[in-house]
């Protein structure tokens, strides 16, 4: 069984301080919510403050609140094996370029206010692996469009082989195929089923093909984000996944919300005071997810104009 505090739990892993206009809206731009709820990080301390990719790798082998000052360029895929860490990148502009992070066999981690585009083909920019309670906030994820082979690139942010305790929040994916994957394979259902509990909220999704997340085995709460240009699929529960999509806006978004597409079992999904525009979903399924925490949505007719504004790096600075 999952077990998690029914309360939400404010930030305690990093100081931080508001850098943008704070529009209208009711949730809290600085506060973890959701299934990664109680995940800490490497703490409250100054930690490490890194300017080259070298450093960076040394520092990810230690752990503790490492700081990214810069977009860093080339530094492949940096291991984070150690366990009670943060990576925070400083600013409004600080993070990789032509790298990515793997996050293995590990718990309680923060990725917070990075810039991170374009992976070494045919990885991840985010790759979460058999780890649990992470916490991804406030990054900009984007390739190089939907353009070229779809596999060139992975994912921009992806959990698999029974990864748990997940919260990816106020979070920009953009010009991109395939977002967001959780669960790897129709095939890994007794690795996975049980886990892969995720919680994603107030994120923008815009120019991306597919994946918006995926969901194999597992429990996604996907609440007040905003979804442009999806030309394939949106939310989309596969192989018994329950789904529960609440206050989202859907424009231009063709299978906002699928449950019976390119697997051997479909999902299930429901849904609840979303926005469609030029957007359709095909629902095969139904089930209800009840979520063991409090959380706080913005309704879907403001909620683009929320993520827009406060979404991404530079709102939450370092």
């Amino acid at each position: 069984m999952h077990f998690l505090t029914n309360v939400a739990v404010a930030l305690t892993a990093a100081a931080s301080t508001y850098a943008a206009p704070m529009e209208k809206r009711a949730a809290a731009v600085d506060e973890l919510v959701g299934y990664a709820a109680g995940t800490t990080g490497g703490g409250s301390g100054a930690g490490t403050t890194v300017t080259t990719c070298a450093a960076l790798a040394a520092a990810a082998k230690v752990g503790g609140v490492i700081k990214i000052d810069g977009l860093l360029d080339g530094c492949d895929i940096i291991q984070v094996k150690t366990g009670n860490t943060s990576i925070l990148g400083v600013g409004a502009n600080s993070g990789l370029t032509n790298g990515g992070f793997q996050i293995r066999k590990v718990d309680n981690v923060i990725i917070r206010n990075l810039v991170l585009k374009v992976a070494p083909k045919g990885k991840d920019l985010i790759d979460i692996d058999a780890s649990t309670r992470v916490w991804v906030d406030h990054c900009d994820f984007a390739s190089v469009g939907i353009t070229g082979d779809k596999d060139t690139y992975d994912g921009l942010l992806d959990a698999k082989h029974g990864s748990d305790s997940l919260t990816f929040s106020w979070n920009k994916f953009h010009d991109h195929w395939k977002a967001s994957l959780v669960g790897h394979s129709d095939s890994n259902g007794a690795q996975d089923t049980g886990k892969l509990h995720v919680t994603y909220h107030h994120n923008l999704f815009e120019n991306v093909n597919s994946r918006l997340p995926s969901i194999r085995f597992g429990s996604a709460h996907v609440y007040s984000s905003c979804y442009n240009k999806g030309p394939t699929s949106g939310i989309h529960s596969r192989m018994g996944a329950v789904v529960f999509a609440e206050e989202n806006s859907f424009t231009d978004t063709k299978l906002a919300i699928v449950t019976n597409l390119d697997s051997e079992e479909d999902g299930f999904a429901s849904e609840k005071n979303n926005l469609y525009v030029n957007s359709e979903s095909r629902i095969t399924q139904t089930k209800s997810l009840t979520v063991p925490y409090k959380y706080t949505v913005d309704a879907a007719a403001g909620v683009c104009d929320i993520v827009r504004k406060s979404a991404g790096p530079g709102v939450v600075t370092f």
